[in-house]
């Protein structure tokens, strides 16, 4: 893996000096995150950690408000040529970080790069699958051609990141991480990274946009959720996100602290490794790899689901911190089923299905987890063992990583049983869908998210009829319909939704926001 690197030269401490007015370090904010991104480059990973960091310093052709519906951000308008056709119209007073104007040449660019970013481990590549062809009509307009029909179009291409074709069409991981090619649009710019330390960003005196509060801000990355909070009581942060539901109610009670709840989209889940004949940490009595693979078996998934005691999980180890979930999206979002709902745990019903499968005496079982991704991941792998164990499997270890190792090794297949998330980014279900559950396919940029290899092709078409539909309403009855297949097939194992908290010190406030962004722009002084 690539060694990352930090910039600290007094050469580039002397320019950001020369492009950044007096006034400008007035005003500092701390900010503790539970977590850090793998790299700067906006385009190469679609976890939650990389895109609140690149949130900071990049934008997209739409933004996603605190309750993730999207508004017209660096695309002001569009419209459909025919049913394959989009115009869509650019902001014009906008320029990169650099002072170099934001064109049409740039968005067809970081289009185009999307699905080529190298070594991705979580690429974006299903947010540009249907894109024919994107091309420059004049400096703010571009034309995008789809494959099919596709009326989610701007919620899907709306969320690339957009970077300088200047600066990125050869750059490399080493220029975005050292800032020499992390130059975005946004409202602030790249200082320095020190991995597992901290991020330094300056407000961008040119920003088209809001102007942010504070001038220059730094990111501390703080996964140990005690420390984390202790360092908020001290003072040394003025902000911290993934607050500990264990630390909630003694937060609450400080009168120099604020605490800000809200009910994210964040499916935390039960992935089941289906992608090859054998599924790794799945043995028989003498240690040895099952073959055929008992993932592949919608028994085996649904017994594993019959065993866990979801309501258990969110009440005595997230102290209430969660909406126990038996489908992909919450409530709020469109292709919710309202008659899908979770059941409660049934050994009986476990065991039957288990020996209708042939696994009458269950099989061994590893599990694995993040212990920094989200609260509580760490206990809810332990707590997940217990009850598999109770269920009637073997488990033969519980096995926690830090996520920016974890995600990547999960996305390689390098687990069969393991926790992960997915947090909503798009106004209703298909987004989710698409990248989790569709079959996975490197050349039609499908199932970017789905490292289970699940596949189902009752499934696709049903999502492909919804993606394909431009009546509202018989859209999400299709949504709701494709969610119903899935989970009637157990493709994962949902468990809860995520209640999560940000804190900070008297003196600023923060907009909580269903995608759990942790970004300076929404930090603003008390008023």
């Amino acid at each position: 893996m690539t060694f990352l690197k930090s910039v600290t030269t007094a050469a580039f401490a002397a320019a950001m000096l020369a492009t950044t007015s007096l006034s400008a370090f007035a005003d500092n904010v701390v900010i503790g995150r539970a977590n850090e991104p793998s790299a700067i480059d906006p385009q190469f990973s679609r976890t939650g950690n990389n895109q609140m960091t690149a949130d900071n310093m990049f934008e997209t052709l739409l933004s996603t408000d605190a309750n993730l519906q999207m508004h017209p951000h660096l695309a002001t308008e569009w419209k459909n040529i025919d049913p394959l056709t989009w115009e869509i119209s650019l902001r014009k007073d906008v320029t990169f970080h650099d002072g170099s104007p934001f064109t049409a040449d740039d968005v067809v660019f970081s289009i185009e790069r999307t699905d080529k970013v190298p070594n991705s481990p979580a690429p974006f590549t299903d947010m540009v699958s249907t894109v024919a062809k994107a091309e420059k009509i004049d400096d703010h307009t571009i034309r995008v051609t789809t494959k099919r029909p596709n009326p989610a179009l701007m919620e899907q291409i709306g969320r690339v990141f957009l970077v300088s074709k200047k600066a990125a069409e050869n750059a490399s991981l080493e220029d975005f991480n050292s800032g020499k090619a992390a130059i975005g649009t946004g409202p602030y710019k790249f200082v320095e990274w020190k991995p597992a330390e901290s991020l330094k960003l300056v407000a961008y005196d040119g920003y088209w946009g809001e102007k942010p509060d504070y001038d220059n801000v730094e990111f501390r990355f703080i996964a140990n959720d005690a420390a984390r909070t202790a360092a908020l009581l001290s003072g040394s942060v003025d902000l911290i996100d993934a607050v500990s539901p264990a630390d909630v109610a003694r937060l609450q009670g400080e009168k120099s602290i604020k605490v800000y709840p809200i009910e994210s989209g964040r499916l935390v889940y039960l992935a089941l490794n289906m992608r090859d004949d054998t599924a790794p940490g799945v043995v028989d009595a003498a240690g040895k790899l099952i073959e055929p693979n008992p993932f592949r078996d919608a028994r085996v998934r649904k017994a594993i689901s019959s065993m866990i005691d979801r309501n258990l999980m969110v009440d005595r180890i997230l102290n209430g911190s969660g909406v126990a979930s038996a489908q992909i999206v919450p409530s709020v979002l469109g292709g919710y089923v309202k008659d899908l709902q979770p059941t409660k745990p049934d050994a009986a019903e476990a065991k039957k299905l288990l020996t209708e499968a042939g696994f009458p005496e269950g099989f061994g079982i590893t599990l694995y987890s993040s212990n920094n991704r989200f609260p509580g991941d760490g206990d809810i792998a332990q707590a997940m063992g217990q009850m598999l164990a109770r269920g009637g499997l073997k488990v033969n270890g519980v096995q926690t990583q830090p996520y920016n190792v974890y995600a990547a090794a999960a996305t390689k297949g390098e687990y069969g049983a393991y926790i992960f998330s997915l947090g909503a980014s798009t106004p209703n279900s298909e987004g989710s869908l698409r990248s989790l559950l569709q079959t996975y396919s490197k050349d039609a940029g499908t199932g970017g998210f789905n490292r289970m290899r699940y596949s189902n092709p009752e499934f696709d078409a049903m999502l492909t009829s919804a993606m394909e539909e431009f009546d509202h309403e018989t859209r999400m009855k299709k949504l709701e319909d494709a969610t119903k297949i899935a989970m009637e097939d157990q493709a994962i194992v949902p468990l809860y939704f995520q209640k999560i908290y940000w804190a900070s010190r008297d003196g600023l406030d923060f907009t909580p926001n269903l995608s759990e962004r942790t970004i300076a722009q929404d930090v603003r002084k008390q008023k």
